[in-house]
């Protein structure tokens, strides 16, 4: 039976953590501060938004919401971003998805200026991702919490043989990117990957990680004995119960370790949003965090 990662109790003492950092701050006069945008009442997206919230009082970030109605226009929320991103107040800016259809995701993400970019959307910081500047860079929360999952956990990445399925800007490109950094050989699969290939790839993978959004789109039989599995994907099935993209019965058998759904990389996400929010002030700040602080 394979390991259980928990992502509950990890994500735990990446917020203590930040709590301890945002106090180091406190003492010199800094507050770190984080922005969401939401427009229209997506309901999974309030109930996300109020999570950031709670999350972000608890560790002591100045943590701010603006609510804007769906109809809301993009110049309207583009003069928005402009504001927060001359707001000096403001270290860390992001707009929750989705956005209604008739605004332009990708221009709010260029909008946002690199240094205020909490979600790491802005081409530039996924420019340096991609070329492994040593730099620091905010990088999309959800991949760079599982690298901390992984380094926590004590899995070994170097030298080994990752599948990352999921080619989204969110998971599937910077997760690659983070263990090639890493010093892993990886290759990235998408819903055009023809299910031979994936299959034979996969039989070979030491890492997988899958965030496809496709209900139990791997089982046990499509693993290597002892592999890593990361299930990114949450999806609700009509009984209201949420399952990954992992069939997780059938893969616990064969993996090595596995992240559970709920439980897993879920709770990463938020810490490690509320981590990099402090990273961010430091470096508006010009003041270095304490050692051990973990960033790219």
């Amino acid at each position: 039976m394979a390991e259980i990662i928990d992502g509950k109790a990890i994500a735990k003492q990446v917020r203590a953590n930040v709590a301890k950092q945002v106090e180091i701050l406190k003492t010199q006069n800094i507050i770190p501060g984080l922005t969401v945008i939401i427009v229209g009442e997506d309901p999974a997206s309030q109930i996300y938004v109020r999570n950031k919230e709670r999350a972000a009082e608890k560790a002591g970030i100045n943590g701010q919401t603006v609510r804007m109605p769906a109809e809301t226009t993009e110049e309207e929320l583009l003069a928005v971003i402009a504001k927060l991103n001359e707001d000096t107040t403001v270290d860390a800016i992001l707009v929750q998805s989705p956005v209604p259809a008739h605004i332009n995701e990708q221009k709010l993400q260029e909008a946002i200026v690199p240094e205020k970019d909490v979600d790491g959307f802005n081409p530039v910081n996924i420019g340096k991702l991609m070329a492994n500047r040593h730099s620091y860079y905010p990088v999309a929360n959800t991949p760079k919490g599982i690298m901390t999952l992984l380094a926590q956990t004590g899995i070994e990445i170097k030298g080994k043989f990752a599948v990352v399925i999921g080619r989204s800007i969110l998971v599937g490109r910077p997760m690659f990117s983070l263990l090639e950094a890493a010093n892993a050989s990886v290759t990235l699969l998408h819903r055009h990957t023809p299910e031979n290939l994936r299959k034979i790839l996969l039989k070979q993978a030491d890492l997988v990680v899958v965030a496809a959004g496709v209900p139990g789109l791997i089982t046990g039989a499509d693993l290597k004995e002892g592999a890593t599995v990361i299930d990114v994907g949450i999806n609700r099935l009509e009984d209201g119960s949420l399952v990954g993209d992992v069939d997780f019965e059938s893969a616990e058998a064969v993996a090595g370790a596995i992240t559970p759904v709920p439980g897993g990389v879920g709770p990463m996400t938020i810490a490690t949003l509320l981590q990099t929010t402090v990273e961010l002030a430091a470096k508006h700040h010009d003041v270095e965090l304490a050692d051990a602080w973990q960033i790219i």
